[in-house]
């Protein structure tokens, strides 16, 4: 096996999307919508004669605490590779050089793993002190049983929106409900380019409500402009009364619609819009015959135990929670985000880090 930086958008993306797991965060198009925000991308391909067996993509992030490369949801290799292989190993070695060359202290590595996966398998590698992506998923899927099975699955589910929506929360289904006949409509905008304007300013009144560190907004414009020209990319706006009161951002790649990025207005609070627009986002995936529809992130379970239905009240998902679980689902727990140090002041980072987790109270 070769491992050697890539050049290949139309190979890696065919790679990715035969994938089981193909997070769109991996994808070639992700790559440059980090470069549009001054971040530059890594990208790594390991081949057996001619084909690709793996591929990895980083991106370099000028942090104050640590300039450090950051691989979200990656690396992603056949199944046949396995983790713990000497394939795994390669990529991970030429990550470490091309770290090292653009003076990164460290590596963080955020693999979509699922929890019965061997653990991180490379010596030398720390647990981080923060996850860097979300560690357990909330999945719907929209085929019969399983929506990452490999190949694709064509098995659909019966009457998919009846079934769908009988197996929701009887609250959401009336909170689905209420906002219909409250006149709340949902719309698929023509211009995301325009309207993620409108996205944005709902966003930062929902990181100031609940304190939480954002996404940049060039990192929203960056996103909306490379993806949405690939129809890969909707946003959502649902309105009541002519205001625009809930937007989100939806990716929908390989197969798979995720639920990137939402926000809401204090305005209107007691509307329920946001529970009309995820019921009409997921019945545009079952249109485009996605196969899984990926809440992401929610807290985990309190105390650790992956059978208790009680979710840790700090975490930072804790909040929205209650939200999508509601739809109905199941949740993926990935493995832990790892690190791999390579300068001493990587432990300078990694006190900072924990000091920060501690006062966050999670």
């Amino acid at each position: 096996m070769t491992v050697s930086l890539s050049t290949d958008p139309q190979a890696w993306d065919a790679f990715l999307g035969r994938q089981r797991f193909r997070p769109f965060l991996q994808s070639w198009t992700m790559g440059e919508v980090y470069g549009d925000i001054g971040q530059e991308p890594v990208r790594i391909e390991m081949r057996d004669g001619d084909d690709i067996v793996g591929v990895c993509f980083g991106h370099v992030v000028p942090a104050k605490r640590g300039r450090h490369l950051a691989v979200p949801y990656g690396p992603v290799v056949n199944a046949g590779i396995g983790n713990g292989t000497e394939g795994i190993e390669k990529l991970i070695t030429a990550l470490k050089n091309v770290a090292l060359q653009r003076g990164c202290t460290f590596i963080r590595v955020s693999p979509f793993w699922p929890m019965s996966a061997s653990p991180f398998p490379i010596p030398s590698s720390l647990p981080s002190p923060l996850h860097l992506l979300a560690e357990h998923v909330w999945y719907l899927s929209l085929v019969d049983p399983d929506p990452w099975q490999h190949p694709l699955s064509e098995s659909r589910i019966p009457n998919p929106e009846e079934r769908l929506f009988s197996s929701m929360r009887s609250t959401t289904r009336n909170l689905i409900r209420r906002a219909e006949k409250e006149g709340v409509t949902v719309q698929v905008s023509d211009d995301p380019a325009r309207d993620i304007e409108s996205f944005i300013r709902l966003h930062d009144e929902t990181r100031k409500r609940h304190k939480f560190t954002p996404y940049t907004n060039a990192f929203f414009r960056a996103q909306v402009a490379r993806f949405a020209p690939r129809g890969e990319c909707s946003l959502y706006l649902a309105r009541y009364q002519g205001d625009v009161i809930a937007a989100s951002v939806h990716m929908h790649v390989f197969g798979e619609t995720s639920y990137h990025h939402g926000a809401s207005s204090s305005m209107h609070a007691k509307i329920p819009a946001s529970y009309l627009l995820q019921w009409t986002a997921i019945r545009d995936a079952l249109k485009r015959g996605d196969h899984v529809y990926n809440f992401w992130g929610i807290a985990p379970p309190h105390g650790g135990n992956p059978k208790s239905e009680i979710r840790n009240p700090k975490h930072p998902f804790a909040g929205v929670t209650l939200f999508k679980t509601g739809f109905g689902g199941n949740v993926l727990n990935l493995v832990h985000c790892v690190d791999f140090p390579l300068r001493p002041s990587y432990h300078l980072t990694r006190t900072f880090e924990v000091v920060r987790k501690w006062r966050r109270g999670f």
